[in-house]
């Protein structure tokens, strides 16, 4: 599986977000650090969803952080995050 789509579903079961785009970025920074042949390297996501309704900019970064476990997290090198509620 594509770590694009791992990203995707293990944000849309953890949060039920209304919306939900991931990005695989990676190709825009070819010859810069962390950037792996192939891509799935740098991410941008942006999110919505009713759970961060609640929370700050740093407890809805953790809560995704979290969502996506660390063994997700440790093989990406850039993950840009949008989120709202």
């Amino acid at each position: 599986m594509l770590v694009k789509d791992e990203i995707h579903e293990r944000l849309s079961a953890a949060f039920a977000p209304r919306e939900l785009t991931v990005v695989d970025d990676s190709e825009s920074h070819r010859g810069h650090a962390g950037y792996q042949e192939g891509g799935q390297s740098h991410f941008n996501v942006r999110m919505r969803a009713q759970a961060f309704e609640t929370m700050n900019r740093v407890a809805r970064h953790r809560a995704v952080h979290k969502a996506l476990g660390a063994e997700l997290v440790g093989r990406i090198h850039a993950l840009a995050l949008d989120l709202d509620s």
